[in-house]
């Protein structure tokens, strides 16, 4: 079967691979769509997240059920899943709290496991959603961001009255603004400095101008944007911290303390993913409208050159392996 490989920074390849086999307790799944997430290109650029080579990414996605291995009981050949992105330990404190995103050993499919860059790929049972077979899969692949975009937004209790700020127009930004809008019925600001992806969003959401805000989701991983946010917002207001930062961040912390600003951190999503999916009919056709034509196996590692050299028109670049 032809699949996406990394094998290193920079390096990853379109190869033939034998299909795998569900052992005990696992799935093997037909992969219909999936999307590249800013943290594969990122992984991508800098190895970071790179536990093992050669490695299949890809942790956005759907599938179709084709073999069930030893133990099985939830999933039948012929059900449309989708993939949950956390490898969880089951055994530490977070855990048997139920804080499966906050697990001391937290780690994602595509990178401790194969992951959906392949026509087919294997994962443990409990890592599967079942979802309706209506749904188309492209946008069935999408509960993953939105379910890490809507873990975001959950963590600011925004409603109606409120106007939030959201920081980064990516896929996670763009998603929260439009959950921000759609569930939430707030009035959305969005910074964003390049204009395309300000056009794009502003086509799925009606965006305020910049003014006065006591809520903000901060999406850029950017330590001068969250010190301006820090700076800016409302006393009594509430960030929530979404975008992965790189090195230490040096922060105004007597302005938390004298303002009593909250500022919570949001780790993928509890829950979340579920509730996704089920906002994701209503959804559709803004989803729609911020993500690429699927594009085949073989064009991806060009699809990976646009997305690290900034130039992809779109929130979210879809696979049809």
């Amino acid at each position: 079967m032809k699949a996406i490989r990394l094998y290193g920074v920079g390096d990853i390849r379109v190869e033939d691979v034998p299909p795998p086999r569900p052992g005990p307790l696992e799935v093997r799944l037909k992969v219909l769509a999936a999307g590249i997430c800013g943290s594969d290109v990122h992984n991508l650029r800098t190895g970071q997240w790179i536990s093992r080579t050669p490695s299949i990414p890809g942790h956005e996605f759907c599938a179709e059920v084709l073999e069930c291995g030893d133990g099985v009981r939830d999933f039948i050949p012929g059900d449309r899943v989708v993939a949950d992105s956390r490898v969880w330990c089951g055994n530490c404190p977070a855990c048997e709290r139920g804080d499966l995103n906050l697990c001391d050993h937290l780690g994602f499919v595509g990178e401790v496991c194969d992951g959906g860059f392949a026509e087919q790929t294997v994962l443990p049972a409990r890592s599967l959603i079942k979802v309706c077979s209506d749904l188309p899969a492209a946008i069935a692949a999408l509960s993953e961001p939105l379910g890490v975009a809507l873990r975001a937004v959950n963590q600011l209790s925004a409603g109606p009255s409120d106007t939030v700020r959201v920081t980064g127009g990516g896929t996670i930004g763009g998603l929260a603004a439009l959950l921000l809008h759609v569930v939430k019925g707030c009035r959305v600001q969005l910074i964003e400095p390049n204009a395309e992806r300000y056009r794009l969003i502003s086509r799925i959401v009606p965006l305020a101008e910049p003014g006065e805000f006591r809520l903000a989701v901060e999406a850029t991983g950017i330590a001068s944007v969250l010190n301006a946010l820090v700076n800016t917002l409302t006393p009594g207001g509430r960030i929530a911290s979404v975008g992965i930062f790189h090195g230490d961040v040096t922060l105004n912390v007597n302005r938390l303390v004298e303002r009593e600003l909250t500022l919570v951190g949001c780790s993928v999503f509890r829950d979340e993913q579920r509730q996704a999916i089920g906002l994701l009919p209503a959804l559709r056709t803004s989803l729609m409208t911020i993500s690429s034509p699927p594009i085949g196996l073989d064009e991806v590692p060009a699809a990976f050159d646009t997305l690290l050299a900034g130039k992809s028109p779109y929130l979210k670049t879809l696979i049809t392996p």
